[in-house]
């Protein structure tokens, strides 16, 4: 052993000499082969190790050279002929190892994190499929992704740790939230099931008691006074930013829901004409509608246009490269409002459509004009039959309500509505 010498070796590679084997001994050899092109086939040498086991000849590669020196493959020969005396076969276990290997390899291919999951899940049946999906998208990465579950393998996830995820968001009182997020949890592992990344469902045994209750109607509308008292706290915070005051001053103004505002970009409105086209896809009850924009709305809409910065939504996302292309996340206006000092009972951004809908009643808007105002469909049989929009009567109740806010946002002396004396 030892007839080769590495710097015969390197002299034949620089002259891109191709060789069918330079044997240094004991089955240990060198191969670099010609291709089609009389040129070597591969980029270098190759050792190869030839040996006899049960009378037959077994020739296996083990390694190139530069990646295996010379000396580094006369050790490892060495070892392969140890074991080769000993009556195993080194090229049998390397093939039952490369088996073993991509056996594992394709069982990993079948382990997901709850996140990937939820990922593939969103992929295939929320994109494109349902309404408002960035909202879906955003509550999935807060509560799934970045909880506690997110980053474990989904064969790995127990009904203790869905019972810790809905418990998290119970104590934070986001009872509603909780609900929403077991009904995704189902949902979500149910596709596991399906897809073979798991046996069980570890969410199934979870009912809404085990989340946030049963749903209560909420009765919470915000008084002329205290939606005043709400202007004026806006207005003296110095962390409650312009964005934000004017989403709240919008959803007051407009009175359709938190995340129809939130989400809308620009295509869908035209400001000249004081109009928004909200497309089916984006409304709850999925039906497209025109929404008349008062004068005090069109403002706030051009004052938002030079805040957008060139994104292509009225609210975007602020904070991180490539971020405004993406409308504001569902929970930032919560949450701003939660820190802002109001000094008012709690409420709720969705309280904003209850208080718009009382205050047009006492406005002695009837109240069919009042409900297609929040694009709800009109009770009973008249529902049925009346199709028609009342684009005109909805122009006129908005704009009386907008007057109201206007001056209540100037100061002017807040007189319950039917109690007023012109």
């Amino acid at each position: 052993m030892g007839k080769l010498t590495d710097l015969e070796i390197k002299r034949r590679i620089e002259a891109g000499q191709a060789f069918e084997g330079l044997s240094d001994g004991d089955g240990l050899y060198l191969r670099w082969p010609k291709g089609p092109d009389g040129k070597p086939s591969y980029k270098k040498p190759i050792w190869r190790f030839r040996y006899k086991i049960d009378g037959k000849t077994r020739v296996m590669n083990i390694g190139a050279y530069g990646a295996l020196g010379l000396a580094d493959a006369r050790k490892l020969i060495r070892e392969l002929r140890a074991r080769v005396a000993l009556g195993f076969d080194p090229a049998m276990e390397k093939r039952q190892r490369k088996a073993e290997n991509r056996a594992q390899a394709e069982i990993q291919s079948l382990v997901r994190t709850v996140s990937q999951l939820a990922d593939e899940f969103f992929a295939r049946y929320v994109d494109g499929k349902l309404k408002r999906p960035e909202t879906i998208r955003q509550r999935l990465d807060l509560y799934v992704k970045r909880s506690l579950i997110g980053g474990l393998p989904v064969d790995q996830v127990k009904p203790l740790h869905i019972d810790q995820v809905l418990t998290g968001i119970v104590d934070t009182g986001k009872l509603r939230t909780a609900n929403d997020i077991l009904r995704w949890l189902k949902r979500i592992f149910d596709f596991g099931v399906t897809r073979h990344y798991l046996e069980t469902n570890p969410a199934a045994a979870f009912g809404v008691r085990d989340a946030g209750g049963s749903e209560k109607s909420r009765e919470r509308a915000l008084s002329l006074g205290e939606v005043a008292a709400l202007f004026e706290a806006m207005k003296a915070s110095a962390t409650f930013s312009p964005q934000n005051a004017l989403a709240v001053r919008l959803l007051l103004a407009l009175g359709v829901r938190k995340m129809e505002l939130l989400g809308a970009p620009w295509e869908e409105f035209d400001l000249d004409s004081g109009v928004w086209y909200l497309p089916a896809m984006r409304a709850k009850n999925e039906k497209d509608i025109r929404i008349p924009l008062p004068p005090l709305a069109v403002d706030m809409l051009r004052e938002l246009h030079v805040l957008a910065c060139g994104s292509a939504f009225v609210f975007p996302r602020r904070g991180g490269v490539g971020r405004i292309d993406k409308p504001m996340a569902e929970s930032t206006l919560n949450t701003a409002l939660h820190s802002l000092p109001h000094g008012l009972e709690p409420f709720t951004v969705h309280d904003f459509r209850r208080t718009v809908r009382t205050q047009l009643a006492a406005l002695n808007i009837p109240p069919h004009i009042c409900e297609r105002c929040l694009n709800h469909a009109i009770p009973g049989i008249a529902g049925v039959y009346d199709r028609f929009d009342y684009f005109e009567e909805r122009k006129a109740a908005l704009g009386a309500w907008a007057a109201v806010l206007a001056g209540l946002e100037s100061g002017s002396k807040v007189v319950p509505i039917r109690g007023r004396k012109d």
